[in-house]
């Protein structure tokens, strides 16, 4: 065989899939089978209660969008998929949900890491990358497909340094980190405008995401003598940092990042988070009526159960890619462009949501200064702790 008729014969391959590719969502498009999205997240691994977390988010949005009438009178379902946040993993399922002509949207990954890691995939693939908790600033960055309802950490780490610094008064500051791309990137913004309000950095540590024995580092920080600590950490690293601090003698004023804020965080750590301040994008004693729906239908569908952020976060992402398949179809490209025409999605986080089509973000999230009182988290009133 000649190299033009192999060339040929590989062309008209390539055609003959893409044709096929093109068919199947066609046929799919007409179904009334429930319209699918993927999700890349952790269901077992060091983040598993995330991807918990997040069903329960996703499955009581959709009993209200179900219950609403649907998509144009389809149901909207999802395929999750374990990524156990891990970056390998992820690409690996982007590879699978870019292939499934039945995927119109994929949401997650959870960590920025993890989904930076396939966004080539999904850009070449032309599925959009709803990665609705990645706050890198370099996730939307990746191309026209990936969007974000997450608060990107250039504009949410300046919000905690002006409330430690500005607000609480501290000038000397240790900061304890995960040690993971977002936990690096947190630190880098948040110490850049510390500086600028005029504090003194001492000193910062990083941690992995297994460790457990926090003490040495607690001893490191301890003999810096920082009149604060801040954490940029999980609920569950966060909860047992403060609970050693507190077993080494540092009784400095805790103000941790955004990401401690759940109920976990008060049982895990118990006696030791009184007093911790953090601010947050949810707080259920928030009157809005977006939040008060949330809580009273969370609450109705989980048997009591007080939900948090990550819940929240969940629902939001799945009203908002409901709302985008309304405009967009099943589609993979309309679907993409429809996240530009999208406005004012009723919104946990933002209380009504419209994307920035430069930043491919929302802008305008709700900001609570939080502090724990009598074991209870509580708008701080600005007085001492």
């Amino acid at each position: 065989m000649s190299n033009i008729d192999r060339r040929t014969l590989v062309k008209g391959s390539l055609a003959a899939m893409m044709a096929g590719a093109a068919f199947s969502r066609a046929a799919f498009a007409q179904s009334s089978e429930p319209i699918l999205l993927g999700v890349s997240g952790p269901l077992t691994g060091p983040n598993a209660q995330y991807g918990t977390q997040w069903k329960q988010g996703f499955d009581l949005a959709l009993d209200e969008i179900q219950a609403a009438g649907g998509i144009n009178g389809r149901k909207l379902a999802y395929s999750f998929e374990d990524s156990q946040s891990d970056p390998r993993q992820s690409v690996a399922i982007a590879q699978k949900f870019v292939s499934d002509p039945r995927i119109v949207m994929e949401l997650g990954d959870f960590s920025s890491p993890a989904s930076m890691a396939a966004s080539p995939i999904y850009q070449r693939g032309g599925l959009v990358q709803f990665g609705f908790t990645n706050s890198h600033p370099d996730f939307t960055k990746g191309g026209d497909f990936m969007w974000s309802t997450s608060v990107s950490q250039a504009d949410e780490q300046p919000l905690l340094a002006q409330y430690a610094v500005k607000r609480l008064g501290l000038k000397k500051l240790a900061v304890l980190h995960l040690n993971t791309d977002w936990g690096r990137t947190s630190r880098d913004y948040f110490v850049k405008a510390a500086k600028e309000y005029g504090a003194e950095v001492a000193v910062t540590e990083g941690y992995i995401a297994e460790e457990r024995d926090f003490r040495s580092t607690l001893v490191r920080v301890r003999d810096a003598n920082p009149d604060g600590l801040i954490l940029i950490s999980y609920y569950s690293d966060g909860a047992l940092i403060a609970r050693q601090a507190r077993q080494v003698g540092l009784k400095q004023t805790i103000c941790a990042a955004s990401s401690v804020y759940s109920p976990k965080f008060l049982e895990l750590g118990g006696e030791a988070v009184e007093d911790v301040h953090l601010g947050t994008r949810y707080f259920p004693e928030d009157p809005r009526p977006e939040v008060q729906k949330f809580i009273a239908g969370f609450k109705k569908k989980y048997n009591g159960q007080e939900p948090d952020a990550f819940n929240a976060y969940a629902y939001d992402a799945m009203n908002m890619a409901a709302a985008v398949v309304k405009i967009g179809g099943t589609d993979r490209r309309a679907i993409r462009d429809a996240f530009t025409k999208v406005r004012d999605v009723s919104s946990v986080i933002f209380g009504t949501a419209t994307f920035d089509v430069e930043t491919r973000r929302v802008k305008g999230a709700m900001n609570a200064e939080l502090v724990v009182r009598k074991g209870q988290f509580a708008l701080w009133d600005g007085k001492p702790t």
